[in-house]
């Protein structure tokens, strides 16, 4: 059985192994919700300077949210609406899988070297660039973690229940940052008001 992190990496090279291990763990979805953390941390540390720890903690959460989301809308749409004559899942398989296909998303923290070395356009167009190309490597991981979670034998349908369920993903992470949003404004108004009357 390979190491946490040896699932990290194997999961990132697209292993079909890796993902058919991690599917069949059971212990193995607090590592993928660990990667999902992970991969939220890494996105997070280039808003630290604008937004702060309340911005990473709120993206944390915000990722683990639509972890769940995406998990569960590729678990209905698989296994109920596109499903092929071998489809046999459940959620903790999709759980595993999805999360690990995050692990292309560690290097987020990579990309946002370029502003900090080259200010300037330079700097904010390779950022962009490098993004974007971890961004479509977590896309292709996503779908081969629902191909081989929903035991298709086509990567195409795994890519229609991945589009689908990308859209749910996207609402559910907007709807949690705007509430967790709220959330931290009340309690920095709170404060400050406590502050003032103290």
């Amino acid at each position: 059985m390979a190491s946490f992190v040896d699932r990290m990496v194997g999961a990132a090279k697209l292993d079909v192994n890796i993902y058919e291990e991690v599917e069949a763990d059971t212990s193995a979805t607090t590592q993928a919700m660990t990667v999902v953390v992970l991969t939220a941390i890494s996105a997070g540390v280039g808003q630290f300077a604008s937004e702060g720890a309340p911005g990473l903690i709120g993206g944390m959460i915000g990722q683990l949210i639509a972890w769940f989301v995406w998990a569960f809308a590729a678990f209905i749409i698989g296994t109920k609406i596109l499903p092929e004559p071998g489809t046999s899942s459940n959620m903790g398989e999709l759980l595993r899988t999805i999360g690990f296909a995050s692990s292309p998303g560690i290097l987020y923290v990579v990309a946002v070297a370029p502003m900090a070395v080259m200010p300037g356009m330079a700097g904010t167009a390779l950022t962009v660039l490098l993004t974007l190309a971890i961004w479509i490597w977590q896309l292709v991981a996503w779908v081969v973690a629902v191909r081989q979670a929903l035991d298709y034998t086509s990567t195409l349908r795994a890519v229609a229940v991945c589009a689908i369920s990308f859209i749910a993903y996207v609402i559910a992470a907007g709807i949690a940052l705007f509430i967790i949003g709220i959330i931290l404004v009340a309690l920095g108004l709170a404060a400050g008001a406590a502050a003032g009357t103290g």
